[in-house]
Parts: structure tokens; sequence; C-alpha cells
């Protein structure tokens, strides 16, 4: 099945994610960016922005991170 629209995950609630979520949404990713759509994360909490940055989920093509980015 195809997504009709950029899929959003709200992350505003979310207080523990480990690296096996990152993959997860690395593979969300991929599989939108073929369908020429993009995976946009909202609002996560200050740690885990930090580990998406980490992992470098943020600079994949299909995935959008709104918000600022940690330095």
């Amino acid at each position: 099945m195809q997504a009709p629209c950029d899929v959003i995950v709200d992350l505003t609630e979310l207080r523990f994610a480990d690296s096996s979520l990152m993959v997860d949404l690395a593979v969300l990713a991929r599989r939108l960016r073929m369908g020429g759509r993009q995976l946009r994360l909202r609002g996560p909490q200050p740690h885990v922005q930090a580990l998406i940055e980490h992992m470098g989920l943020h600079r994949l093509p299909a995935v959008a991170l709104d918000g600022p980015l940690l330095n």
C-alpha cells in the first residue's frame, strides 16, 4: 500500500527511543521516498532529537525534522 501523502510522526510524548526505532523510521522513510513521499518527525524531546541526529536519521533524503537542530 502506498501512502497518499507524507507521513507525520508526532514524537512530542515519546520519552524513550533507541537505535531500533531509528532503524524502523529509516526503513519507513526509504519506502516513502520510493513513493515520492516524505517522513516528517514532529516535536521530539531533546534527548530523542539528539539520538535522531547521532544516528543521522535527519540526513536521509525523505526525512524532515520539524524544529531546530541541536548543536
